[in-house]
């Protein structure tokens, strides 16, 4: 079948595209260095001619309050229009587990107003909610420094490699839609300080990671369970500490 991937030339889409093109489906990545825009509509009617499934992992440029709201919904309005022309049977959306969760978060807002463009469509679809990507373990320590502290809320927390990620959204992109949403995390839950502590000693990075109650996640503080999925999930298989031996070098 065709199958359309937004964002398909980056971390998550591509691996999607590759997935789905062993698998015999013609795959078809769409992003503006390809000549497809969702925020202008530039190319999406043409992309779409003859999809059966459109999965979007389309990533905002920014994650100011009002530039990540103004993206997603621009971005998931366009496409959905575009998909009801085309007749596209399943919409297939990448998000976050926990978005519910943390209203004050302006990403997770963001995407809560994506989900409910989606759910209000004619389109069926389906929504994955993954946990957080062992590829950003960097960017959000980055994120949580201070000088030459990390600090990081003592909650549940449960990576998940992206290659896993993108099995589990071809999975269900080949399948019925859902209508509905389901879950995906890694195969290890860990307390977030210290799977941080744990990561940048095996960098050699001398930050120190300090458990703070009240250390903010991208904006806002995080419950004990916010993170990690429901019961349930589906879980990967790739470990954190054999994902780092296979990229330490950028592999």
């Amino acid at each position: 079948m065709k199958i359309v991937v937004i964002g398909g030339t980056g971390l998550i889409g591509s691996k999607v595209v590759a997935n789905l093109g062993r698998a015999g489906h013609e795959a078809v990545a769409a992003a503006p260095n390809t000549g497809v825009n969702t925020l202008t509509g530039e190319g999406l009617a043409e992309v779409l001619k003859g999809a059966q499934v459109v999965v979007d992992v389309a990533n905002s440029p920014s994650f100011e309050r009002d530039a990540v709201m103004k993206f997603f919904q621009t971005s998931t309005g366009n496409l959905l229009a575009a998909e009801e022309a085309a007749g596209v049977g399943h919409h297939v959306a990448l998000s976050i587990v926990g978005t519910e969760k943390m209203p004050d978060n302006d990403y997770f807002r963001a995407k809560v107003a994506q989900e409910e463009l989606i759910e209000k469509s004619s389109v069926p679809f389906s929504i994955v909610h993954a946990t957080q990507f062992f590829e950003f373990t960097r960017s959000i320590a980055d994120e949580a420094t201070n000088g030459t502290t990390v600090r990081i809320a003592p909650v549940r927390y449960q990576p998940i490699a992206g290659e896993d990620v993108a099995l589990a959204v071809g999975r269900v992109a080949v399948g019925s839609p859902l209508n509905g949403r389901t879950e995906i995390g890694g195969p290890e839950q860990f307390q977030m300080d210290e799977f941080f502590r744990n990561a940048l000693a095996a960098w050699g990075d001398p930050r120190e990671v300090v458990a703070d109650p009240h250390a903010l996640y991208y904006g806002s503080v995080p419950g004990e369970r916010t993170l990690v999925p429901g019961d349930g999930a589906a879980l990967g298989t790739i470990r954190y500490r054999d994902w780092l031996v296979q990229n330490a070098t950028g592999k």
